[in-house]
C-alpha cells in the first residue's frame, strides 16, 4: 500500500556569492502561489551559504570552491552550513532545495549529508551553478538547468565551470572520458534574456517578445521536473 504524499514542504531557496537579500522575492511569492494552489502548505526560506554581497568576493568564490568536489569528506563549506540549516528546522515533511549559482553546488552537498543520514525524500534543483559531480545513486533526485542563447547553445560562464566527468570502462576495452559521467539525471537550457544573475527577473527588459519573462520560463521548467515528485 502506497503512503499518501505530505501536504507540507520545506524549501530552501539558496543564493550564489555577491547576491542582494531581495533577490529572490519574486522566486519565493510565486512558489507560494503555485504550491498552494496544488494543496501544498510550503514553507519557504531564503538561505546565504557563502554570505551575501557584502562579504569577500574572494573568500565566497573560495568558499564555492569546496563545494565542488565530487569525494564524500571535501570541505564543503557552503554545503555544511546548509546542512546544519536544515538541520536546525526540518521536519519530517519533504525537502525542496533550489540554488542558484554557488548555492546549487551547496544543495547538493548538504542532500547528500542529509541522504547519508537517512533523510531521503528531497529533491535539488541547480540553476546556472558550477558542474558539481553528482553521485549516482542521487542522480534522479538532481535537475540542472542553465541559460541558452537563440541557437540552444549554453551562455552562462558560470555553468562551464567545474566538471561531471569521469573515466568509464566496458568490461576489456580501453577506458573512454564520458564527460557526462557524473551529470544530474536532468539537464535542460533556458533561453533567459540577460545574464548570470537573471534567471528569476520578472520585468522589463528580462521579458521576450512573447511576454514572458525569465522568472516564467524558469520557474516553468523547476515545476515540470517536480510535479510527479510533488
Amino acid at each position: 500500500m502506497m503512503m499518501p504524499k505530505s501536504s507540507s514542504l520545506n524549501v530552501y531557496l539558496l543564493a550564489g556569492v555577491k547576491t542582494m537579500p531581495s533577490a529572490f522575492q519574486a522566486c519565493q511569492d510565486r512558489l507560494n502561489k503555485q504550491l498552494r494552489e496544488a494543496g501544498i502548505e510550503p514553507r519557504i526560506r531564503v538561505l546565504f551559504p557563502y554570505g551575501d554581497a557584502t562579504r569577500s568576493l574572494v573568500r565566497q568564490v573560495l568558499e564555492v570552491r569546496s563545494d565542488l568536489s565530487g569525494r564524500m569528506k571535501a570541505g564543503c563549506i557552503g554545503g555544511r552550513y546548509v546542512w546544519q540549516q536544515i538541520k536546525d528546522t526540518f521536519g519530517n515533511e519533504r525537502l525542496l532545495l533550489i540554488g542558484h549559482s554557488g548555492g546549487g553546488a551547496a544543495a547538493y552537498q548538504a542532500a547528500k549529508l542529509l541522504e547519508e543520514e537517512g533523510n531521503r525524500d528531497f529533491r535539488v534543483v541547480q540553476v546556472g551553478s558550477p558542474r558539481t559531480p553528482i553521485h549516482p545513486k542521487l542522480t534522479h533526485k538532481v535537475s540542472y538547468f542553465h541559460s541558452v542563447d537563440s541557437l540552444g547553445k549554453l551562455n552562462d560562464p558560470v555553468s562551464r565551470i567545474g566538471s561531471w566527468g569521469g573515466w568509464s570502462r566496458a568490461s576489456l576495452a580501453v577506458p573512454k572520458w564520458n564527460r557526462n559521467k557524473y551529470a544530474p539525471g536532468h539537464v535542460a537550457g533556458i533561453p533567459t534574456i540577460g545574464g548570470h544573475a537573471d534567471y528569476f527577473r520578472h520585468a522589463s527588459p528580462f521579458i521576450d517578445n512573447e511576454e514572458v519573462c525569465n522568472l516564467d520560463k524558469t520557474m516553468k521548467n523547476i515545476s515540470e521536473w517536480l510535479k510527479e515528485w510533488l
